[in-house]
Protein backbone atom coordinates (compact mmCIF):
# COMPACT_ATOMS: atom_id res chain seq x y z
CA UNK A 1 0.00 0.00 0.00
CA UNK A 2 2.78 2.55 0.87
CA UNK A 3 4.80 1.89 -2.68
CA UNK A 4 1.37 2.23 -4.48
CA UNK A 5 0.87 5.45 -2.99
CA UNK A 6 4.41 6.58 -3.51
CA UNK A 7 3.85 5.36 -7.15
CA UNK A 8 0.39 7.22 -7.63
CA UNK A 9 2.24 10.80 -5.96
CA UNK A 10 5.60 10.18 -8.11
CA UNK A 11 3.35 9.69 -11.57
CA UNK A 12 1.38 12.86 -11.07
CA UNK A 13 5.35 14.70 -9.81
CA UNK A 14 6.41 13.11 -13.77
CA UNK A 15 3.40 13.99 -15.89
CA UNK A 16 2.87 17.47 -13.89
CA UNK A 17 6.42 19.16 -13.48
CA UNK A 18 9.29 16.44 -14.77
CA UNK A 19 9.96 16.87 -18.46
CA UNK A 20 8.22 15.35 -21.41
CA UNK A 21 10.89 12.88 -22.33
CA UNK A 22 11.08 11.55 -18.52
CA UNK A 23 7.13 11.03 -18.84
CA UNK A 24 7.59 8.84 -22.03
CA UNK A 25 10.22 6.44 -20.58
CA UNK A 26 7.99 5.96 -17.40
CA UNK A 27 4.96 5.02 -19.94
CA UNK A 28 7.30 3.14 -22.01
CA UNK A 29 7.69 0.37 -19.15
CA UNK A 30 3.74 1.30 -18.41
CA UNK A 31 2.93 0.26 -22.23
CA UNK A 32 5.34 -2.68 -22.10
CA UNK A 33 4.19 -3.63 -18.26
CA UNK A 34 0.33 -3.76 -19.41
CA UNK A 35 1.21 -6.12 -22.61
CA UNK A 36 2.90 -8.44 -20.40
CA UNK A 37 -0.46 -8.19 -18.33
CA UNK A 38 -2.72 -8.82 -21.00
CA UNK A 39 -0.74 -11.66 -22.01
CA UNK A 40 -0.40 -13.63 -18.54
CA UNK A 41 -4.56 -12.96 -18.06
CA UNK A 42 -5.60 -16.22 -19.75
CA UNK A 43 -2.98 -18.12 -18.57
CA UNK A 44 -4.19 -16.99 -15.01
CA UNK A 45 -7.69 -17.86 -15.58
CA UNK A 46 -6.83 -21.17 -17.63
CA UNK A 47 -4.49 -22.69 -14.64
CA UNK A 48 -6.34 -21.87 -11.70
CA UNK A 49 -9.82 -22.71 -12.97
CA UNK A 50 -8.44 -26.28 -14.16
CA UNK A 51 -6.15 -27.14 -10.87
CA UNK A 52 -9.43 -25.83 -8.99
CA UNK A 53 -12.20 -27.97 -10.42
CA UNK A 54 -9.53 -31.11 -10.81
CA UNK A 55 -8.90 -30.95 -7.37
CA UNK A 56 -12.08 -31.33 -6.05
CA UNK A 57 -11.77 -34.81 -6.57
CA UNK A 58 -14.99 -37.22 -5.23
CA UNK A 59 -15.32 -34.49 -2.81
CA UNK A 60 -17.42 -32.78 -5.36
CA UNK A 61 -20.90 -33.85 -3.86
CA UNK A 62 -23.71 -31.98 -2.14
CA UNK A 63 -22.33 -30.22 0.36
CA UNK A 64 -19.06 -28.84 -2.05
CA UNK A 65 -21.53 -28.17 -4.09
CA UNK A 66 -24.46 -26.64 -2.26
CA UNK A 67 -21.37 -24.12 -0.71
CA UNK A 68 -20.25 -23.15 -3.68
CA UNK A 69 -23.79 -22.61 -5.10
CA UNK A 70 -24.30 -20.03 -2.24
CA UNK A 71 -20.96 -18.51 -2.58
CA UNK A 72 -21.83 -17.51 -6.41
CA UNK A 73 -25.50 -16.40 -5.47
CA UNK A 74 -23.99 -14.41 -2.78
CA UNK A 75 -21.05 -12.45 -5.04
CA UNK A 76 -23.66 -12.32 -7.69
CA UNK A 77 -26.48 -10.99 -5.53
CA UNK A 78 -23.75 -8.37 -4.49
CA UNK A 79 -22.89 -7.21 -7.71
CA UNK A 80 -26.44 -6.51 -9.11
CA UNK A 81 -26.77 -4.37 -5.60
CA UNK A 82 -23.37 -2.73 -5.83
CA UNK A 83 -24.40 -1.87 -9.81
CA UNK A 84 -27.63 0.33 -9.08
CA UNK A 85 -26.65 1.45 -6.05
CA UNK A 86 -22.84 2.63 -7.22
CA UNK A 87 -25.05 3.93 -10.28
CA UNK A 88 -27.44 6.40 -8.53
CA UNK A 89 -24.58 7.66 -6.05
CA UNK A 90 -21.84 8.20 -8.60
CA UNK A 91 -24.55 9.94 -11.05
CA UNK A 92 -24.92 12.33 -8.41
CA UNK A 93 -21.35 13.13 -7.38
CA UNK A 94 -19.64 13.03 -10.99
CA UNK A 95 -20.78 14.52 -14.02
CA UNK A 96 -21.35 11.74 -17.28
CA UNK A 97 -18.37 11.53 -19.20
CA UNK A 98 -16.29 14.12 -17.22
CA UNK A 99 -13.15 12.59 -18.29
CA UNK A 100 -13.76 12.94 -22.07
CA UNK A 101 -12.23 11.09 -24.57
CA UNK A 102 -10.59 7.69 -22.46
CA UNK A 103 -8.37 6.90 -25.39
CA UNK A 104 -6.54 10.53 -25.50
CA UNK A 105 -3.13 9.82 -24.30
CA UNK A 106 -0.89 12.64 -24.10
CA UNK A 107 2.53 10.32 -23.19
CA UNK A 108 3.38 8.23 -26.23
CA UNK A 109 6.25 4.90 -25.23
CA UNK A 110 9.72 5.28 -27.16
CA UNK A 111 9.17 2.03 -27.64
CA UNK A 112 5.76 -0.18 -28.79
CA UNK A 113 6.02 -4.02 -27.97
CA UNK A 114 2.79 -6.37 -29.02
CA UNK A 115 2.69 -9.09 -27.02
CA UNK A 116 -0.89 -10.97 -28.15
CA UNK A 117 -2.53 -13.25 -25.47
CA UNK A 118 -2.47 -16.94 -26.35
CA UNK A 119 -5.95 -17.12 -26.30
CA UNK A 120 -9.23 -14.68 -25.43
CA UNK A 121 -10.36 -14.46 -21.78
CA UNK A 122 -13.91 -16.28 -22.53
CA UNK A 123 -11.92 -18.91 -24.62
CA UNK A 124 -9.93 -19.16 -21.50
CA UNK A 125 -13.10 -19.85 -18.90
CA UNK A 126 -14.01 -22.54 -21.43
CA UNK A 127 -10.59 -24.08 -21.47
CA UNK A 128 -10.36 -24.45 -17.61
CA UNK A 129 -13.70 -25.78 -16.98
CA UNK A 130 -13.60 -28.40 -19.94
CA UNK A 131 -9.38 -29.20 -18.55
CA UNK A 132 -10.61 -29.32 -15.04
CA UNK A 133 -14.25 -30.95 -15.64
CA UNK A 134 -11.96 -33.72 -17.55
CA UNK A 135 -8.99 -34.19 -15.61
CA UNK A 136 -11.51 -34.60 -12.59
CA UNK A 137 -13.30 -37.76 -14.38
CA UNK A 138 -9.88 -39.77 -15.66
CA UNK A 139 -8.85 -38.81 -11.84
CA UNK A 140 -11.93 -40.55 -10.57
CA UNK A 141 -11.86 -43.41 -13.57
CA UNK A 142 -8.12 -44.39 -12.71
CA UNK A 143 -7.42 -43.20 -9.41
CA UNK A 144 -4.46 -42.04 -10.81
CA UNK A 145 -2.92 -38.52 -10.79
CA UNK A 146 -3.00 -37.87 -14.26
CA UNK A 147 -0.21 -36.33 -16.54
CA UNK A 148 -2.33 -33.22 -17.65
CA UNK A 149 -3.39 -32.74 -14.08
CA UNK A 150 0.24 -32.52 -13.14
CA UNK A 151 1.30 -30.22 -16.35
CA UNK A 152 -1.44 -27.80 -15.55
CA UNK A 153 -0.17 -27.77 -11.76
CA UNK A 154 2.96 -26.73 -12.92
CA UNK A 155 1.63 -23.58 -15.33
CA UNK A 156 -0.17 -22.88 -12.08
CA UNK A 157 2.76 -22.63 -10.62
CA UNK A 158 5.20 -20.42 -12.91
CA UNK A 159 2.14 -18.02 -13.08
CA UNK A 160 1.68 -17.68 -8.99
CA UNK A 161 5.51 -17.27 -9.86
CA UNK A 162 5.31 -14.69 -12.57
CA UNK A 163 2.25 -12.70 -10.08
CA UNK A 164 4.51 -12.80 -6.79
CA UNK A 165 7.72 -11.89 -8.41
CA UNK A 166 6.97 -9.60 -11.29
CA UNK A 167 3.22 -8.62 -11.36
CA UNK A 168 2.85 -7.09 -7.91
CA UNK A 169 6.30 -5.36 -7.23
CA UNK A 170 6.23 -3.62 -10.21
CA UNK A 171 2.94 -2.55 -9.97
CA UNK A 172 3.51 0.65 -8.59
CA UNK A 173 5.66 1.64 -11.83
CA UNK A 174 3.06 0.94 -13.85
CA UNK A 175 0.63 2.79 -11.72
CA UNK A 176 2.80 5.54 -12.01
CA UNK A 177 3.25 5.58 -15.90
CA UNK A 178 -0.88 5.77 -15.51
CA UNK A 179 -1.14 8.78 -13.39
CA UNK A 180 1.18 10.66 -15.15
CA UNK A 181 -0.40 10.06 -18.25
CA UNK A 182 -3.40 11.35 -16.46
CA UNK A 183 -1.03 14.09 -14.80
CA UNK A 184 -0.45 15.09 -18.55
CA UNK A 185 -3.59 15.20 -19.77
CA UNK A 186 -5.20 17.01 -16.68
CA UNK A 187 -7.61 14.46 -15.08
CA UNK A 188 -5.51 13.29 -12.26
CA UNK A 189 -6.93 15.26 -9.37
CA UNK A 190 -10.27 14.92 -10.62
CA UNK A 191 -10.22 11.60 -10.91
CA UNK A 192 -8.91 11.10 -7.39
CA UNK A 193 -11.39 13.11 -5.67
CA UNK A 194 -14.37 11.47 -7.07
CA UNK A 195 -12.39 7.74 -5.88
CA UNK A 196 -12.04 8.84 -2.27
CA UNK A 197 -15.66 9.33 -2.49
CA UNK A 198 -16.36 6.08 -4.09
CA UNK A 199 -14.20 4.76 -1.24
CA UNK A 200 -16.46 5.84 1.22
CA UNK A 201 -19.30 4.62 -0.68
CA UNK A 202 -18.02 1.05 -0.88
CA UNK A 203 -17.50 0.63 2.62
CA UNK A 204 -20.70 1.38 3.59
CA UNK A 205 -22.17 -1.06 1.62
CA UNK A 206 -19.55 -3.41 2.60
CA UNK A 207 -21.30 -3.12 5.65
CA UNK A 208 -24.81 -3.15 4.50
CA UNK A 209 -23.90 -6.39 2.45
CA UNK A 210 -22.98 -8.00 6.45
CA UNK A 211 -25.81 -6.49 8.15
CA UNK A 212 -28.29 -7.84 5.29
CA UNK A 213 -25.99 -11.30 5.14
CA UNK A 214 -25.99 -12.19 8.66
CA UNK A 215 -29.81 -11.39 8.81
CA UNK A 216 -30.85 -14.25 6.80
CA UNK A 217 -28.37 -15.84 8.28
CA UNK A 218 -30.22 -15.17 11.83
CA UNK A 219 -33.77 -16.45 10.25
CA UNK A 220 -32.51 -19.87 9.14
CA UNK A 221 -30.84 -20.08 12.47
CA UNK A 222 -32.93 -18.22 15.36
CA UNK A 223 -29.40 -16.03 16.08
CA UNK A 224 -29.21 -12.86 17.11
CA UNK A 225 -27.67 -11.61 13.76
CA UNK A 226 -26.15 -8.35 15.27
CA UNK A 227 -24.13 -10.69 18.33
CA UNK A 228 -23.07 -13.01 15.39
CA UNK A 229 -21.96 -10.41 13.30
CA UNK A 230 -20.20 -8.87 16.94
CA UNK A 231 -18.87 -12.44 17.47
CA UNK A 232 -16.81 -12.30 13.59
CA UNK A 233 -15.07 -8.76 14.49
CA UNK A 234 -11.90 -10.83 15.51
CA UNK A 235 -11.75 -12.16 11.65
CA UNK A 236 -12.91 -9.00 10.29
CA UNK A 237 -10.12 -6.78 12.01
CA UNK A 238 -7.38 -10.01 11.29
CA UNK A 239 -8.47 -9.40 7.67
CA UNK A 240 -7.97 -6.16 7.70
CA UNK A 241 -4.10 -6.41 9.27
CA UNK A 242 -3.26 -9.71 7.34
CA UNK A 243 -5.39 -8.44 3.71
CA UNK A 244 -5.07 -12.63 3.34
CA UNK A 245 -8.02 -14.72 3.65
CA UNK A 246 -5.99 -17.83 4.42
CA UNK A 247 -4.19 -16.15 7.60
CA UNK A 248 -7.17 -15.32 9.10
CA UNK A 249 -8.96 -19.08 8.92
CA UNK A 250 -7.75 -20.13 12.19
CA UNK A 251 -9.49 -17.17 13.53
CA UNK A 252 -12.75 -17.68 11.15
CA UNK A 253 -13.00 -21.09 12.16
CA UNK A 254 -13.00 -19.66 16.21
CA UNK A 255 -15.61 -17.09 15.27
CA UNK A 256 -17.82 -18.89 13.51
CA UNK A 257 -18.07 -21.76 16.07
CA UNK A 258 -18.91 -19.25 18.59
CA UNK A 259 -21.86 -18.47 16.90
CA UNK A 260 -23.45 -22.39 17.23
CA UNK A 261 -21.66 -23.14 13.75
CA UNK A 262 -20.95 -27.45 13.85
CA UNK A 263 -17.39 -28.65 14.17
CA UNK A 264 -17.50 -30.56 10.87
CA UNK A 265 -19.62 -27.90 8.85
CA UNK A 266 -17.35 -24.66 10.11
CA UNK A 267 -14.00 -26.73 9.69
CA UNK A 268 -15.27 -27.40 5.88
CA UNK A 269 -16.88 -24.31 5.10
CA UNK A 270 -14.99 -21.56 6.62
CA UNK A 271 -11.40 -22.85 4.62
CA UNK A 272 -13.45 -23.69 1.44
CA UNK A 273 -15.03 -20.47 1.21
CA UNK A 274 -11.78 -18.61 1.94
CA UNK A 275 -10.88 -18.82 -1.54
CA UNK A 276 -14.21 -18.69 -3.28
CA UNK A 277 -16.61 -16.59 -1.42
CA UNK A 278 -15.48 -13.33 -2.59
CA UNK A 279 -18.59 -10.80 -2.36
CA UNK A 280 -16.52 -8.09 -0.91
CA UNK A 281 -14.23 -7.85 -3.63
CA UNK A 282 -16.75 -8.02 -6.20
CA UNK A 283 -18.66 -4.89 -4.30
CA UNK A 284 -15.63 -3.25 -4.74
CA UNK A 285 -14.67 -4.37 -8.75
CA UNK A 286 -17.84 -3.64 -9.82
CA UNK A 287 -18.50 -0.30 -8.34
CA UNK A 288 -15.19 1.02 -9.40
CA UNK A 289 -15.61 -0.03 -12.61
CA UNK A 290 -19.26 1.76 -12.86
CA UNK A 291 -17.47 4.74 -11.51
CA UNK A 292 -14.62 4.21 -14.35
CA UNK A 293 -17.58 4.23 -17.07
CA UNK A 294 -19.28 7.26 -15.92
CA UNK A 295 -16.54 9.38 -15.99
CA UNK A 296 -14.96 8.59 -18.86
CA UNK A 297 -18.25 7.48 -20.95
CA UNK A 298 -21.44 8.73 -19.55
CA UNK A 299 -24.36 6.44 -17.15
CA UNK A 300 -23.76 2.72 -18.27
CA UNK A 301 -26.79 0.07 -19.02
CA UNK A 302 -27.21 -2.68 -17.02
CA UNK A 303 -27.70 -4.77 -20.35
CA UNK A 304 -23.47 -3.83 -20.56
CA UNK A 305 -22.88 -4.65 -16.99
CA UNK A 306 -24.53 -7.99 -16.34
CA UNK A 307 -22.53 -10.28 -18.43
CA UNK A 308 -19.68 -8.65 -16.34
CA UNK A 309 -21.25 -9.82 -13.09
CA UNK A 310 -22.25 -12.99 -14.18
CA UNK A 311 -18.65 -13.80 -15.16
CA UNK A 312 -16.96 -12.30 -12.51
CA UNK A 313 -19.03 -14.23 -10.01
CA UNK A 314 -17.37 -17.86 -11.91
CA UNK A 315 -14.18 -15.78 -12.04
CA UNK A 316 -13.85 -14.60 -8.05
CA UNK A 317 -14.97 -18.84 -7.01
CA UNK A 318 -12.16 -20.19 -9.33
CA UNK A 319 -9.50 -17.74 -10.00
CA UNK A 320 -8.35 -16.05 -6.73
CA UNK A 321 -6.28 -17.73 -4.56
CA UNK A 322 -3.17 -15.91 -4.07
CA UNK A 323 -2.97 -11.82 -3.35
CA UNK A 324 -3.77 -10.17 -6.12
CA UNK A 325 -5.20 -12.55 -8.06
CA UNK A 326 -8.59 -11.99 -8.39
CA UNK A 327 -8.65 -8.72 -9.95
CA UNK A 328 -5.96 -9.54 -12.45
CA UNK A 329 -7.88 -12.26 -13.60
CA UNK A 330 -10.79 -9.71 -13.46
CA UNK A 331 -8.87 -7.25 -15.55
CA UNK A 332 -10.00 -9.45 -18.75
CA UNK A 333 -12.96 -9.36 -18.06
CA UNK A 334 -13.16 -5.73 -17.67
CA UNK A 335 -11.46 -5.39 -21.47
CA UNK A 336 -13.33 -8.32 -23.33
CA UNK A 337 -16.71 -7.37 -21.83
CA UNK A 338 -16.70 -3.43 -20.90
CA UNK A 339 -13.83 -2.15 -23.08
CA UNK A 340 -11.50 -1.04 -20.95
CA UNK A 341 -8.68 0.56 -22.06
CA UNK A 342 -5.18 0.46 -21.16
CA UNK A 343 -5.33 3.08 -18.86
CA UNK A 344 -8.64 2.32 -16.79
CA UNK A 345 -7.51 -1.23 -16.54
CA UNK A 346 -4.63 0.47 -14.46
CA UNK A 347 -6.66 2.68 -12.83
CA UNK A 348 -8.80 -0.29 -11.37
CA UNK A 349 -5.74 -2.13 -10.29
CA UNK A 350 -4.54 0.97 -8.45
CA UNK A 351 -8.29 1.26 -6.72
CA UNK A 352 -8.70 -2.19 -6.15
CA UNK A 353 -5.33 -2.66 -4.23
CA UNK A 354 -5.73 0.73 -2.25
CA UNK A 355 -8.42 -1.29 -0.43
CA UNK A 356 -7.77 -4.71 -0.72
CA UNK A 357 -7.27 -4.87 3.14
CA UNK A 358 -11.28 -3.80 3.44
CA UNK A 359 -12.54 -6.16 0.01
CA UNK A 360 -10.75 -8.92 2.24
CA UNK A 361 -12.64 -8.00 5.70
CA UNK A 362 -16.16 -8.11 3.81
CA UNK A 363 -15.02 -11.37 2.32
CA UNK A 364 -14.13 -13.43 5.54
CA UNK A 365 -17.12 -11.61 7.78
CA UNK A 366 -19.81 -13.22 5.21
CA UNK A 367 -17.56 -16.22 5.55
CA UNK A 368 -19.58 -16.69 9.10
CA UNK A 369 -22.73 -16.11 7.92
CA UNK A 370 -22.43 -18.30 5.03
CA UNK A 371 -21.49 -20.74 7.61
CA UNK A 372 -24.52 -20.42 9.65
CA UNK A 373 -26.41 -20.80 7.03
CA UNK A 374 -25.13 -23.89 5.24
CA UNK A 375 -25.09 -25.54 8.90
CA UNK A 376 -28.69 -24.81 9.06
CA UNK A 377 -29.53 -27.17 5.82
CA UNK A 378 -27.21 -29.64 7.40
CA UNK A 379 -29.21 -29.76 10.57
CA UNK A 380 -32.03 -29.80 8.88
CA UNK A 381 -31.36 -32.43 6.01
CA UNK A 382 -29.80 -34.47 9.21
CA UNK A 383 -33.57 -33.99 11.23
CA UNK A 384 -35.09 -34.87 7.82
CA UNK A 385 -32.70 -38.18 7.56
CA UNK A 386 -33.69 -39.43 10.92
CA UNK A 387 -37.60 -38.94 10.77
CA UNK A 388 -37.20 -41.11 7.43
CA UNK A 389 -35.23 -43.64 9.20
CA UNK A 390 -38.07 -43.46 12.45
CA UNK A 391 -40.72 -43.74 10.24
CA UNK A 392 -39.01 -46.59 8.10
CA UNK A 393 -38.17 -48.90 11.29
CA UNK A 394 -41.95 -48.30 12.14
CA UNK A 395 -43.68 -49.36 9.51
Amino acid sequence: MPRLIIGIILGIIVGLALPGWFGRILYTFTHIFGELLSYIIPLIIVSFISTSIASLGAKAGRFLAGTAGLAYLSSFAAGIAAFFISLAVISLIVEPGAAGDPEAVVLTPYLELNIPPVMGVVTALITGFILGLGINALRQKTRQVSYLFNVMEELRAIVVIVINKVIIPFLPFYIAGIFADMAATGEAFKTLSVFGQVFILIILMHLGYLVVKFSIAGIRTGNNPFKALKNMAPAYTTALGTNSSAATIPVSLRSAKSNGVSKRIAEFVVPFSANIHLPGSTITLVTCSVAVVVIGEGVPEFSKFLPFIIMLGVTMILAPGIPGGGVVAALGLMSSILGFTEPEQGLMLALYKAQDGLGTACNVTGDGALSMIVDSFSKNSSSGEAAAVYQAEGD
